[in-house]
């Protein structure tokens, strides 16, 4: 069960982070991957890591999931390389931290237009290419903090964006039902990428997690892998709208 052989998997924000840890994922279940970032020198070494160790497939593909120009050339390069889409995963991400008092409007904006505008914009590029093969797995990542507040962080753009990508999730899942294809969402907890590792590493936020989440740590490389290949995979079809918390119990209580 799972494989992913002769798939053809687009992940974007695969330069790092979970974008690159659920790359290696894909690649490991057989998937034929497109990966997508602006840093397309990363990009460029990645692929040529993930082809030798796993002869698959790798377009690597330059692209910023903010401008609606950048995201379209790349889905008819992906498109024009494999001939179809079997899946997206919609991680590209980015965050300006501020309070709901202190937030400037430019952070605002930057944070809603990386984190939820750009899914919609992903979404519609590549779903249309879904459409045609009537098949398709969509997964967003949203986070714990679109389903939750927090009294450690104030980070509100986060919040609204990421809660926005959970009810835009079930709003794709209702709207493309009938065209074979799934949308559903995995919130993460706490895992380290480049953006979050200098909080995470403070001994007051170490000291945080260990109270607030059950598990009493954060979550490990890869351990996000196994939800994004159960829906992806092809058993998973009848698994749409799910909003699925890989956050070590956080939001259990």
């Amino acid at each position: 069960m799972f494989s992913l052989k002769d798939n053809v998997a687009v992940i974007s924000g695969a330069s790092s982070g979970l974008g690159k840890q659920m790359a290696k994922g894909f690649a490991e279940a057989g998937a034929n991957l497109a990966i997508l970032a602006r840093r397309v020198e990363r990009l460029e070494k990645f692929a040529e890591e993930l082809k030798k160790e796993y002869g698959i497939e790798v377009l690597p593909v330059k692209c910023d999931v903010t401008l609606t120009e950048s995201i379209d050339a790349a889905a008819k390069e992906v498109e024009k390389k494999f001939g179809k889409v079997d899946i997206l995963v919609n991680c590209a991400g980015s965050s300006k931290d501020k309070g709901v008092l202190d937030m400037a409007d430019d952070e605002w904006d930057f944070t809603i237009a990386t984190d939820e505008t750009s899914v919609f914009k992903m979404t519609r590029a590549f779903g249309n290419i879904m459409k045609k093969n009537k098949y398709g797995r969509i997964i967003n990542i949203a986070s714990m903090y679109g389903l939750v507040g927090n009294t450690e962080i104030p980070t509100i753009a986060y919040h609204a964006s990421k809660g926005a990508v959970v009810n835009f999730t079930r709003a794709v899942a209702a709207e493309l039902a009938t065209d074979g294809i799934t949308c559903n969402a995995i919130c993460p907890g706490y895992f380290y990428t480049e953006l979050t590792q200098p909080v995470l590493d403070t001994e007051r936020f170490q000291e945080f997690a260990k109270e607030h989440v059950p598990m009493q740590r954060y979550g490990a490389e890869g351990e996000l892998n196994a939800a994004a290949i159960f829906l992806a995979s092809k058993e998973a079809s009848y698994v749409t709208g799910a909003i699925l918390p890989v956050d070590g119990g956080y939001t259990a209580v």
